[in-house]
């Protein structure tokens, strides 16, 4: 039987880690590392969001913000995250930097996470009650899906392709989806 952590001991081990650590229910793993082509395109997604949410009280952070959904328990890295006001801390957490309160999620899809990040990662995230949007951005074609919780609690999925902008309504923002991937792999 493999040893189970709390929190707090995760936290402690990814510290230290020379990889990202997933953590849910005890159990600890090593998240898959990006692509060149997947690390260019979530720039672009923080640069984008950076310019659009200039002077509202946002704030965009990278894939090395640790984020904690309490409901389930699942600390993990999205490749960006936004919080809107105050930031909560996670109180388990010793080193104070595990966020609790996103609004706007984003995901750059890889063929060796896109699964989970659809199924079982998506459920985790529709259980943090702040979030407002969960962008998955693929890659190898042109796509940003924004799941967007509407005032009724439901999911709606929202779809946007080449020569269209993908709207986060709860940020009063675009991102169009040129310019996600533009560039990517540019010398």
């Amino acid at each position: 039987m493999s040893r189970r952590f709390s929190f707090a001991e995760y936290v402690v081990l990814a510290e230290d880690a020379a990889v990202k650590l997933e953590f849910l229910n005890g159990q600890v793993w090593a998240m898959a590392g990006g692509s060149p082509e997947h690390a260019a395109v979530a720039g672009n997604v923080v640069a984008l969001l950076n310019v659009r949410l200039a002077g509202k009280k946002c704030r965009v952070f990278t894939s090395d913000l640790r984020v904690r959904i309490k409901a389930t328990g699942l600390g993990t890295y999205p490749d960006v995250s936004v919080v809107c006001g105050k930031l909560e801390i996670d109180p388990d957490d010793p080193t104070q930097q595990t966020v609790t309160n996103p609004c706007v999620l984003v995901e750059v899809l890889s063929p060796s996470t896109e699964d989970y990040d659809r199924g079982d990662k998506l459920a985790h995230y529709q259980q943090i009650p702040s979030l407002q949007e969960i962008v998955f951005v693929a890659q190898g074609r042109q796509q940003i899906e924004v799941v967007r919780r509407e005032a009724d609690g439901s999911w709606s999925r929202h779809v946007s392709g080449e020569g269209e902008s993908a709207e986060l309504s709860s940020l009063g923002a675009e991102l169009p989806v040129a310019k996600v991937y533009e560039n990517p792999l540019a010398d």
